[in-house]
């Protein structure tokens, strides 16, 4: 199977393969691998289709022609149903597609389905989902990763050669590294949130996984770009971030208590270990540089990404759109039993914790102060961006765990996000890369972290660095 678009484009341009025929080798695997449960709806009429028009393009193909691309369960698509992994959104069908879905489309990218999730974005392993949990393809009986984890299933499969996912505290880096794929959560506000149905609106963002780095840079070349529908939108120019190269000599910082956490899985700090080992070898500098709020990120991360779902899914009612409980007699059992019969346990949790961080009493205790802590991470990146041109971690602290060995355990399970929640709550970019990996043969991923708006910096960086990956040789 094809791992990169330049294959695609070879093989097309050979004559090797035409549209048509990558569209039902990808509807097969998709078939073959439904037991994985990554795809909630397959467009295979509509997909066909499209590549049956695009194969009689033959001047002025879009950049993305060739690439089969599968989306996030949250992501809008006009026409095609959206649910977000909630039974409260089950059969509701967009009106209008998201900015990313617009201008792939533009480029002449095929979409071929709508990829399982937790609900509302909320999980770090998929069991969430109103539809069943995602099963990870390497070993069917450990998750996938959350909450994107039916995007990483999909590209690790070979179902689609990139998909979409969103990341709101490593949705998608998460999942990439228990799945052995290269997951990249962009700086806050390059890419539109437009058509992205809100979990925690300043965390959110919208990004690629892929098998390739550069895969993932062309995907965010077209994505990236000011949004009249986004007022977060940033306008600065898109770089050419598939062409980025990084030929210098890099300065990487390593935070203290995070590669030695008590936490972390052994096989993980020893990988991670030998990955700083052999980026020495090679000339660049690696120190470890103090950070003492390790402790305060998955509270911090929590009570504000809590805060702002109680706020945004407020409007799954049961009065505007979505469920309505056909047990509901007057408006207050419209309210109450829609949403207690239309929300999963995750999301009703997340809703009851972030109302009572913003509720009078509790206000200035929880939310104000996370607020301020949220201030003081920034400003020790920052700091430690005016000294380096990247911040290095693992991804996750252990491999891909077993289903349902976490779900009795929420702190445990929210831990298992400790390394990820940074990026999102300073706004940098950062990318899993598939490194490494367990005695097992199970991904282990790597994360790199920069400074914001340095995307293609990373982007060049990191081409170098999957020459060292262990899962793609």
């Amino acid at each position: 199977m094809f791992q990169t678009h330049k294959e695609i484009q070879a093989a097309i341009g050979s004559g090797q393969t035409d549209l048509k025929s990558l569209v039902t080798t990808y509807l097969t695997n998709i078939e073959s691998n439904r037991h994985l449960n990554a795809f909630l709806e397959v467009y295979g009429e509509e997909a066909m289709a499209r590549a049956a028009e695009l194969d009689g393009k033959t001047t002025g193909r879009g950049r993305l022609y060739g690439m089969v691309i599968a989306i996030k369960d949250n992501i809008c698509y006009r026409g095609h149903k959206v649910s977000a992994g909630s039974r409260i959104l089950e059969g509701f069908e967009s009106i209008y597609s998201s900015t990313v879905v617009e201008r792939l489309l533009a480029e002449d990218a095929i979409i071929i389905g709508r990829l399982n999730c937790d609900e509302f974005a909320m999980g770090s392993s998929n069991e969430n989902s109103a539809y069943g949990p995602v099963l990870n393809a390497r070993d069917n009986s450990r998750v996938p990763g959350g909450s994107s984890g039916g995007s990483a299933v999909a590209v690790q499969a070979d179902m689609c050669l990139v998909s979409l996912g969103s990341d709101t505290g490593g949705s998608i880096r998460q999942p990439a590294s228990f799945c052995g794929v290269v997951g990249f959560k962009p700086t806050y506000g390059r890419v539109s949130r437009w058509g992205l149905i809100a979990y925690a609106s300043s965390f959110d963002q919208i990004g690629p996984l892929s098998h390739s780095v550069e895969d993932s840079a062309l995907v965010m070349e077209i994505m990236a770009g000011a949004d009249e529908y986004d007022s977060t939108a940033s306008s600065k120019p898109v770089p050419s971030y598939s062409t980025e190269k990084f030929e210098k000599k890099a300065r990487i910082a390593v935070l203290k208590n995070t590669v030695d956490h008590q936490g972390i899985n052994t096989e993980v700090r020893s990988e991670t270990e030998r990955i700083i080992a052999k980026l020495k070898s090679e000339g660049h500098t690696i120190e470890e540089v103090n950070f003492d709020l390790t402790d305060y990120l998955i509270p911090v991360y929590y009570v504000l990404s809590t805060a702002e779902a109680s706020s945004n899914l407020a409007r799954f009612d049961g009065v505007h759109y979505g469920y309505r409980s056909p047990r509901a007699t007057e408006m207050d059992s419209v309210y109450k039993l829609s949403r207690t019969e239309g929300f999963g346990r995750e999301v009703k949790n997340r809703i009851m914790l972030g109302t009572f961080v913003l509720s009078a009493g509790y206000y200035d205790a929880y939310y104000s102060r996370a607020q301020k802590v949220r201030r003081m991470l920034s400003e020790q990146i920052s700091e430690i961006f005016r000294s380096y041109d990247f911040i290095l971690l693992p991804t996750a602290p252990s491999i891909a765990f077993k289903l349902g060995e976490k779900t009795s355990d929420p702190t445990e399970m929210y831990l298992a996000d400790i390394y990820t929640v940074l990026a999102n709550l300073v706004g940098v970019p950062a990318i899993s890369l598939p490194l490494a990996k367990s005695a097992e043969g199970l991904p282990i991923g790597i994360q790199l972290m920069a400074e914001k708006h340095e995307d293609a910096k990373l982007f060049g960086f990191s081409k170098t660095l999957m020459q060292w990956s262990t899962l793609y040789p």
